[in-house]
């Protein structure tokens, strides 16, 4: 999901270099291709019920479905050239029902599950939390995509309809765990270590929101009527409008403990490290809504310069995320069950 995001925020970029959409289809092959490998990967290590009964892993359900929804509007958007344009739609078809489904199993089913089996403490809530209730809010802006593309009808308009019900379901669910992280910040301690990254998780949920109302107001006119178009349009625009508002102030929270927990030395990479990566490419797409949607300059550039820092990080984490594997895979430099020999003192 880090990585399709770098390549499904460079095709809406409102200034683009010559090079960027071809450099964007390999990315976005690089993220199928991941997404292949390591779906396989966890099937067969058959651990679902294990995570499942974990406090902490349970959170991240979430992930293999928006990374389905990813790839699947990538592959919309990027792929026509490489595997034919009627071959990526039937894809993205195919990933979106299957990521929609995973994200509102996993919607309903994680807090289920926190209600009945776990237990936390009232310090517990982080930025993890929101994992599970963000796929919806992608479902949303990755199904408009699709509305275009289905029969007219009845079938377009439950389509539409199903993006919009599925985006008030992650919005507001988006909203309440949100306010119980805040909550926990400021009545407990901040979060410290490899669980700051996870705050960054809230930024890219408020983002999709507004690339949801965006995405679906365009595609509105023609399935509903004029005036219903209309309120779409104003939702979008001065809706999105507060809602990124609200995401950078959630960006300079996160990214302020982030730089603290870094000076201080206790941020080492970790996996969480590509928490960083998805939510700054949702609100690259968030302001690139917006500056379509206005036309004002500032958007235009804050989209751009946000996108160089998404790619700048997204190299930093790819790369520190190979050499942690290189390093623990078996034959590398730190085997399982192997303690590497003491340095020998030099007299």
């Amino acid at each position: 999901m880090g990585t399709g995001i770098v390549a499904n925020a460079a095709v809406a970029l409102p200034r683009s270099v010559p090079g960027l959409r071809t450099a964007a289809t390999v990315v976005w092959a690089a993220a199928a291709l991941l997404l292949v490998v390591l779906a396989a990967a966890y099937l067969r290590q058959r651990t679902v019920r294990h995570h499942a009964a974990d406090p902490a892993q349970l959170q991240f359900f979430g992930a293999p479905a928006v990374a389905l929804l990813t790839v699947g509007a990538g592959t919309l958007q990027l792929g026509g050239p490489v595997i034919g344009a009627h071959a990526a739609l039937t894809a993205d078809w195919v990933l979106w029902l299957l990521g929609t489904g995973l994200g509102l199993a996993t919607a309903c089913t994680v807090p289920y599950l926190m209600v009945t089996r776990h237990h936390y403490a009232p310090d517990a809530a982080s930025g993890g939390w929101l994992m599970p209730v963000v796929p919806p809010l992608v479902s949303a802006t990755t199904g408009a995509l699709l509305v275009v593309h289905a029969p007219a009808g009845q079938v377009r308009l439950a389509m539409l309809l199903g993006c919009y019900a599925v985006l008030g379901l992650g919005l507001v669910a988006v909203l309440l765990v949100i306010t119980m992280v805040y909550s926990r910040m400021v009545h407990h301690e901040a979060p410290t270590g490899t669980v700051v990254p996870t705050l960054w998780i809230g930024l890219g949920a408020l983002s999709q929101v507004v690339t949801a109302l965006g995405a679906l107001a365009t595609v509105v006119p023609g399935t509903l009527a004029p005036a219903y178009a209309q309120g779409a349009a104003a939702a979008a625009l001065l809706g999105g409008l507060a809602v990124w508002g609200f995401a950078l102030l959630w960006l300079w929270l996160a990214a302020a403990l982030s730089l603290r927990e870094l000076r201080a030395g206790r941020l080492p990479f970790a996996p969480s490290w590509w928490s960083f990566i998805f939510p700054l490419g949702a609100y690259v797409t968030g302001t690139t809504a917006l500056a379509v949607r206005t036309g004002s300059l500032v958007f235009v550039w804050a989209a751009v310069v946000l996108y160089v820092a998404l790619v700048a990080a997204w190299a930093v984490v790819a790369a520190r995320s190979l050499g942690h594997a290189a390093a623990h895979a078996p034959g590398g430099g730190r085997r399982r069950g192997r303690t590497p020999p003491a340095p020998r003192l030099v007299r």
